[in-house]
């Protein structure tokens, strides 16, 4: 029994790639929101991570030497090379989210958020954090299979058979220890992203349960009515009001956090990650902290099936089609004109019938339609 389980674990890891269509997900949530992220910050750019930062490159500098991290934003003091790289940042956040060169765009695009993020690590909020992880490890995943400009090029290799045919035939083991050395990292960077999200949901949840703050209401007492908190202050001191609604959401997500581990393989974790979707809308709404809540929902992406998004684009057309309404072949709706007379693409003519002089109708020459 255990050397079964080996085998199917062995099968599992070194077979196929696993959640492509998550680590796709995974790749343009985070490519849309780190590009999002340079966009809006775009006029206080220089006072985040520019020459003229509070946040000093000297400073930055010496806490590198502590820490160890690095950043290419600090090799020139230049505004005009900021600005260089700046762009660069945009642009690698683009490519990324459109998966582009996937393999070196992924590269490129750990490196600006690691930069980034080291440059003026005091001066943004917590989701970076998590968003940083998830860079890195997408470099280790196939996340540009699906859903990317890779994917349509790869589909118009494969149309040409002869030339696949003609590699494939060149080094057919070279071939296919290559494809097992890229599943077997891909699936390896999936399991670190999933075991990363569970590990995340756990601990806060264990954090939570240890002491009175989160059980008698003083932790959300104390966020809600905090001004750094508040880019709704009317509906903070609304939901610090509503004793009943925050002792239901202190408990659920508790419960969800702390469970989330425990029910991800089976139909349990639908409803589990629904809840913890309505939470992250929450905090991003009620908190105003939309990278940190959009860093959370896109990493929860990753625990459902590949099924699911492959379902997705034909549940998207049937919603289209029943939003535009029955087409002019299936009925005449409201506004519409019926057809007069026949078919519009009918090709024979309607001409008279001749009939005999005795006045009885004969059948219709071979070729013509009765006339109405």
């Amino acid at each position: 029994m255990l050397l079964a389980r080996a085998d199917s674990a062995w099968d599992l890891l070194t077979g196929r790639p696993v959640s492509l269509y998550a680590t796709a997900v995974l790749r343009i949530g985070y490519g849309l929101l780190y590009l999002a992220f340079l966009i809006r910050e775009f006029p206080h750019r220089d006072e985040i991570w520019g020459p003229g930062s509070p946040w000093t490159p000297s400073l930055a500098a010496q806490l590198f030497d502590q820490t160890g991290w690095w950043s290419f934003l600090l090799l020139s003091d230049s505004r005009t090379y900021f600005e260089l790289c700046y762009a660069l940042a945009l642009l690698t956040s683009a490519l990324f989210l459109l998966g582009w060169r996937t393999r070196a765009t992924s590269l490129l695009f750990a490196g600006v958020v690691v930069s980034f993020h080291a440059r003026a690590i005091f001066m943004t909020d917590g989701g970076d954090n998590l968003l940083l992880l998830m860079a890195l490890y997408l470099t280790l995943t196939a996340c540009g299979r699906r859903w990317s400009l890779d994917a349509r090029r790869a589909r118009i290799k494969a149309a040409r058979t002869d030339v696949a045919r003609t590699r494939h035939v060149v080094a057919p083991d070279l071939r296919a220890a290559r494809r097992t050395l890229v599943t077997v990292v891909h699936n390896c960077g999936v399991l670190v992203i999933a075991a990363q999200v569970c590990f995340l949901y756990e601990s806060a949840g264990l954090y939570k349960v240890q002491g009175s703050f989160w059980d008698d209401g003083t932790a959300l007492h104390y966020v809600l009515n905090l001004e750094l908190f508040q880019p709704w202050p009317a509906l903070s001191h609304a939901m610090d009001r509503c004793p009943l609604a925050m002792a239901v959401a202190r408990y659920l997500t508790v419960l969800t956090q702390v469970a989330f581990p425990f029910v991800l393989f089976g139909r349990l974790k639908y409803p589990v990650l629904t809840v913890l979707l309505g939470m992250h809308v929450a905090i991003a709404v009620v908190l105003g902290l939309p990278l940190f809540s959009g860093t959370m929902i896109v990493a929860d992406a990753v625990f459902l099936p590949d099924r699911f998004y492959a379902f997705l684009p034909h549940l998207l057309r049937r919603g289209t089609r029943r939003c535009d309404g029955p087409g002019p072949e299936r009925g005449t709706g409201l506004g519409s004109v019926p057809q007069q007379g026949g078919r519009p693409d009918a090709r024979e003519e309607y001409r008279p019938v001749s009939r005999p002089a005795s006045g009885h109708a004969g059948p219709p020459p071979s070729g013509s339609t009765t006339a109405p």
